[in-house]
């Protein structure tokens, strides 16, 4: 189901196959992961009924991207019992600052919760922000890269 909030769409990418091209190049072009990597997750999420992968995208009233996540396994960490990972959360500049973010970490949560799964993590150098919508520090873990990176974790089961 989409959800409207403030004239913003957050749309299910699950649900509109179609977007999948489109999604796909704006989170590469954000966050340089290879294409292919966002739509072998996209595809995947089509066929999954676990609830991961699974992403979100905004679009302005003008039907343009102007945010999104995703939900994944793993976020490029050598912790792989800390899963689903908040993955490539992104909101254009001139957006930023109007909730967005907030309201999209809360509906991934949601939609977690709707599968039952209790817990979601992510990680970031984006400490204050993650700490204001909530999200807990659990502990330093090591990124595939060898470099330490702080992780939060957050009960999808919380009342919004």
């Amino acid at each position: 189901m989409d959800i409207k909030a403030n004239n913003f769409r957050i749309l299910d990418v699950r649900q509109r196959p179609n977007l999948i091209e489109a999604a796909a190049n704006w989170f590469h072009e954000k966050w340089e992961v290879p294409l292919q990597a966002y739509m072998d997750s996209m595809g995947d999420s089509l066929v999954s009924d676990t609830g991961v992968p699974a992403w979100y995208i905004v679009k302005d009233e003008s039907d343009h991207i102007i945010a999104g996540l995703g939900v994944i396994e793993n976020d490029f960490h050598k912790r792989s019992d800390l899963t689903p990972n908040i993955c490539a959360v992104y909101v254009e500049v001139k957006y930023r600052q109007k909730g967005i973010a907030l309201m999209l970490l809360n509906h991934a949560c949601i939609e977690l919760a709707k599968k039952g799964i209790t817990d979601a993590y992510l990680i970031t150098t984006h400490t204050e922000f993650y700490e204001r919508c909530g999200w807990d520090f659990y502990e330093m873990i090591e990124e595939d890269d060898g470099n330490m990176i702080r992780c939060y974790h957050k009960r999808t089961d919380w009342p919004v």
